[in-house]
């Protein structure tokens, strides 16, 4: 019905643009006419009886015309009266679907590279570690307490979250999941130790080790999927559900001087907040937890809060 309601107006179109030329030519007959009848008086009769029968077929193209317009009209109106409900829904489905479209923001900008810092806690005071002494030797000299000075501390890292899905996989909508990388530097304070060498240890009259102070500090590096919600708003909470983590200690234990690594699991809650273009700001809690202790001695578990600024890629 459509393609052929499309052949009729072509058919109309064209011929309106004929008469339209024909109607064009009488008339210009008519006006030459009637500005050179005068110069020839004799054969007036005869120019008077082409007139009338021009002006005669100039009316009658002019009422072919308005007959032709009128049936343009009349296939319009058939043409929207006639169209399929398919159709039409067709028509309204992808109007539909270019308003939306127009209407849609910007993409965000949904990966993000992170500097963190703050707070941190470890579960005990790490062991101190470069004397070659056991514990009972580092009391027994009355130099040290061969702990570290505290079991608070303070840290700063960096990472990035990579957007992997922006539905949890189907299951929740507006839900992104992202994958994490980062790494934090942890301190927990300085410890004196003893340093061996020194001449005549042990023997009567002997010098004690002289003491050494050092740094305490943690290095953890961590994996984790992060779940983050409310996607496309300016505040998204997250959390880590479970993770990986791998804490570097140095210095090493007091059982071994070798720097140990300790792997364990890691989980974490936060949220961030858009403040302006792609900048956010944020906040986080996280845990490490690890299922044994650095030589059945060194508990490595512990917490961190604090901040971090973002910038979205």
């Amino acid at each position: 019905m459509i393609k052929k309601t499309n052949t009729r107006w072509a058919i109309a179109a064209v011929s309106l643009v004929v008469a339209g030329s024909l109607i064009s030519t009488p008339a210009s007959a008519k006006k030459r006419h009637k500005r050179h009848r005068h110069h020839s008086s004799g054969s007036y009769s005869q120019s008077y009886s082409q007139s009338s029968e021009m002006n005669s077929k100039v009316d009658a193209l002019e009422a072919q015309m308005r007959a032709m317009q009128d049936e343009l009209s009349s296939l319009r109106a058939n043409a929207g009266a006639g169209a399929s409900s398919a159709d039409t829904a067709k028509v309204q489905e992808l109007d539909a679907w270019m308003q939306e479209a127009k209407s849609k923001p910007a993409r965000s900008k949904d990966n993000m590279v992170f500097f963190r810092g703050g707070f941190a806690r470890n579960d005990q005071r790490p062991h101190a570690t470069t004397s070659n002494l056991n514990n009972d030797g580092c009391n027994i000299s009355g130099l040290v307490d061969c702990n570290s000075s505290d079991k608070d501390g303070w840290y700063f890292g960096a990472g990035f979250d990579f957007s992997l899905d922006d539905d949890l996989f189907g299951m929740m909508h507006n839900t992104e999941v992202l994958a994490e990388l980062a790494f934090d530097y942890n301190e927990f304070g300085t410890f004196t130790g003893n340093v061996t060498g020194a001449p005549g240890f042990g023997a009567p009259g002997g010098v004690p080790n002289s003491a050494s102070t050092a740094t305490q500090s943690q290095l953890r590096l961590t994996a984790a999927p992060k779940i983050k919600f409310f996607k496309g708003s300016k505040l998204r909470p997250w959390i880590i559900p479970a993770g990986f983590t791998l804490n570097v200690m140095s210095p090493p234990s007091q059982a071994n001087t070798i720097t140990h690594l300790m792997p364990a699991m890691h989980f974490g809650g936060g949220v961030d907040y858009n403040i302006w273009e792609n900048i956010y700001v944020g906040a986080d809690v996280r845990y490490n937890w690890a299922f044994n202790k650095l030589d059945s001695s060194v508990n490595t578990n512990g917490l961190t809060a604090g901040g971090y600024l973002g910038i979205g890629f």
